[in-house]
């Protein structure tokens, strides 16, 4: 990459940095000097005014020119054809010494005086600028004639060839280098200001017209422009030349300069190529495939974004009206798609800078080649623009400052880290004690992770800056709540597949309409998606159970007959709020079929999912269902409640909306995650005596669930009772309203072994519990 000191100048004020300042600071930010060249123009080189131009009487090549050079009017003899197109030129007067020690004296030449020299680029020490002398013009500064030609910053320049490592493809331009170099020297960018004067007033859309295909992956901005005359720009040819930049007539050097200096990818196009028979340029930008984006006209493609152009396509400078367009595309997934394609592709210059990650301000780029034009060319534009948005996110990564100190081996402010990244463009979300939370540019698609991060920083603060340390080996503590989160959760997963369960992964946005239909709170209409993926996909999610049932319905349509499925995944509260919860589902047979079941397995029912879930998360009781939802059953549901507390339901799925799924028998649970990560408990000693086990059957109303029976026994907190549960519910003509219920108890002491009396005054203070509570009566 060439870049030249007063090139730079047009975006950071260099006025008071030595170019060895510039070679040392290059080199320390990773930016490596190749070779720095100091332009100096002989002196007694000045700036000449030509006031005529006649042939030479003897010589048909020489032109015999009277040219004002400040101490007088000198006739020079001159024999490059272009002279008598100039008007203001650089002449080497009597005395001035060029290059290779090349003394002007006065001279005649066919008989004629000539009193100095008109000067070529080569001829003062300058890059070859065509063939030729040079035809100046004020783009290097108002001329004054008599003037020392190498008193002009832009002409006695220094060029600065960067060596750049394939990943700095933001440093291709002039505007990438004085970014870098700003953060360094820590001096200001100077705001680009130029507001493009839209000369003819019909707007685009009158005359031209842009359509997409497929999926677009390349952001693309046009303009569409007349043009009537051109002008010869002298510090566009001068740095072009100084930046090796080959060009192929004045606006194709007008679209290399704009995008050697602003990084952005820039062609023209003959309007014409697009032209409909309808008479109106019409643009189709076609996806081929993610990576290749191409640009049609008239059924032919144009161009392939960011790779290549038709020549035909190409605006010349005899075009009168032509297309100027500004592109980006992610380069990583671009190079991707044109290695792996089947076809070959050609490249052209623009796919070098392209490739390695051009930058995506297009608005920049347009505006600097508008000024370059309006200055330099009789130029109009159409008002307004065609436009390819791409919607893109940037990737976001966390930054602990304790880390990047540690990487560098010297400890770095917070505050530092953060300006210098705000400067490097990078956008800073968030900054807590130690976190900072940042979003990397898109021209820096080569930042990946916090190492990556360390390097810049490690650029600007300068690798000669940082103290030398013996090397020391650290190991962080990688265990913290994050791990144990994700340890809990493979553990729930790992249980879920033993027990036969498959894992169900969707998207966490759902149809809204679904959401409502069943009864679920929906996210509040403030903080709805604003750019849904999909019609159906139109809202986040609250519950994960319609994603499940949906993925219940497509497995019954592959004949599939026992489907036990679980996810795990983040829902939203009205507020946008995110947990994390865990939801099943079963449907149809509650095990496969088999020998052992004569191929006629039994429908999942109540019990059997109870049972699954438990070998799941664990040990639960069940209470009356609270939650209220349009997939609950009425009388088969119930609310799983851990450690006192409700954290979820399990319940039969309702009969109508199994009837709209077109399913069999269905049985769903969700929960909340949280109350299911593991506690500290501790541990509490076990008895070494023996227990006993007793049974007491007693007679019920039939209104009095065990529910009920099982608040009265857990309150009497008798601590020899360790366990209670039901075995046996019994229901005849001859009990009318009554029921017999059958509880079996597990009785056991921790100090001493088990007499008759113990047990028999557990069993009184149960009974006698019972009897008062639920007017309980011994069978």
């Amino acid at each position: 990459m060439i870049v030249t000191r007063s090139w730079l100048s047009e975006f950071i004020d260099l006025s008071d940095v030595s170019n060895d300042t510039l070679y040392k600071t290059f080199n320390a930010i990773g930016l490596e000097v190749d070779s720095i060249k100091e332009i100096t123009i002989p002196s007694k080189v000045v700036i000449g005014k030509i006031l005529s131009c006649e042939k030479h009487p003897d010589a048909d090549k020489l032109n015999v020119c009277k040219i004002e050079v400040g101490s007088g009017t000198r006739q020079i003899v001159c024999g490059a054809a272009n002279v008598v197109d100039a008007e203001y030129v650089a002449v080497a007067t009597i005395g001035a010494v060029l290059p290779g020690n090349f003394e002007i004296k006065h001279a005649k030449l066919r008989g004629v005086e000539s009193e100095g020299m008109v000067c070529s680029s080569t001829e003062l020490g300058l890059p070859k600028m065509g063939d030729g002398i040079m035809i100046l013009d004020e783009s290097i500064g108002e001329l004054e004639v008599g003037k020392e030609f190498g008193s002009y910053p832009t002409v006695a320049d220094t060029i600065i060839e960067l060596e750049l490592t394939a990943n700095r493809g933001d440093c291709l331009s002039i505007y990438g280098v004085a970014r870098d170099l700003s953060v360094a020297l820590d001096k200001e960018l100077k705001v680009f200001d130029y507001k493009q004067e839209e000369k003819i007033k019909l707007g685009i859309a009158r005359e031209a017209e842009i359509h997409q295909e497929g999926e677009m992956d390349a952001d693309l901005y046009y303009k569409l422009a007349n043009i009537e005359k051109f002008h010869t720009g002298f510090i566009v040819e001068l740095r072009l030349a100084m930046a090796e930049e080959s060009t192929e007539g004045k606006l194709d050097a007008m679209l290399k300069y704009a995008m050697h200096t602003t990084g952005i990818s820039l062609r023209a196009y003959e309007s014409s190529c697009f032209r409909t028979e309808e008479d109106k340029v019409t643009v189709i930008a076609r996806s081929t495939q993610k990576g290749i984006v191409e640009v049609v006209g008239n059924g032919k493609v144009l161009s392939t974004v960011g790779v290549n152009q038709d020549e035909a396509s190409k605006a010349t400078d005899k075009s009168e009206q032509i297309l100027i367009e500004a592109s980006y595309i992610n380069p990583d997934v671009m190079v991707e798609a044109i290695w792996g394609a089947e076809k070959s592709y050609e490249t052209d210059d623009i796919y070098y800078n392209a490739s390695r990650g051009s930058s995506p301000d297009l608005i920049f780029g347009l505006s600097y080649l508008s000024m370059l034009l309006d200055i330099y060319f009789e130029f109009s534009c159409y008002e307004g623009a065609l436009r390819v948005d791409v919607n893109r996110e940037k990737d976001a990564i966390a930054i602990d400052a304790k880390e990047i100190s540690s990487i560098i081996g010297m400890e770095i402010e917070k505050s530092k880290i953060v300006t210098i990244l705000q400067r490097l463009e990078f956008g800073i979300n968030s900054v807590d004690e130690t976190v900072i939370s940042a979003t990397i540019p898109l021209f820096r698609h080569d930042i990946k992770n916090v190492q990556d991060v360390a390097e810049e920083i490690v650029r600007i603060i300068g690798i000669n800056n940082i103290e030398a340390k013996p090397l020391a080996f650290t190991e962080a503590n990688r265990l913290n709540a994050t791990s144990d989160r994700y340890k809990v959760k493979k553990t729930f997963k790992n249980r879920a597949v033993g027990c036969g369960f498959y894992e169900n992964v969707s998207y966490v946005f759902t149809q809204k309409s679904v959401l409502e239909k069943y009864g679920f709170a929906t996210v509040d209409e403030k903080l709805e998606l604003s750019n849904p993926i999909a019609e159906e996909l139109n809202t986040l999610r609250t519950t994960i159970l319609t994603n499940l049932l949906q993925a219940v319905k497509r497995n019954v349509s592959y004949s599939k007959k026992s489907i036990p499925l679980f996810e795990i995944g983040a829902v939203f509260d009205q507020q946008r709020q995110q947990k994390e919860v865990l939801s099943f589902v079963f449907s149809g047979h509650s095990e496969s079929e088999s020998v052992q079941n004569a191929g006629k397995p039994k429908t999942i029912d109540f019990a059997t999912f109870v049972d699954k879930i438990s070998a799941i998360i664990g040990e639960f009781e069940l209470v009356p269902c609270s939650s209220k939802n349009g997939l609950i059953h009425p009388y088969q549901s119930a609310d799983i409640v851990i450690d006192g507390k409700v954290c979820g339901y399990l319940s039969k799925l309702h009969p109508t909306v199994q009837e709209s799924y077109d399913i069999p028998v269905t049985f769903i649970a969700e929960l909340d995650f949280d109350p299911l990560l593991p506690k500290h408990i501790n541990a509490e000693g076990i008895s070494r005596f023996q227990g006993v086990y007793k049974d007491l059957s007693v007679v019920i109303d039939k209104a009095i669930s065990y529910y009920e029976v099982a608040k009265v026994i857990k309150a009497l907190d008798l601590p020899m009772l360790k366990d209670a549960y039901p075995v046996d519910i019994y229901e005849d003509e001859k009990l009318g309203e009554k029921k017999s219920l059958t509880i079996r108890f597990f009785i056991q002491s921790m100090e001493d072994t088990l007499k008759d009396s113990d047990i028999e005054s557990v069993m009184n203070s149960i009974m006698g519990a019972l009897e008062e509570a639920c007017n309980a009566q011994i069978r």
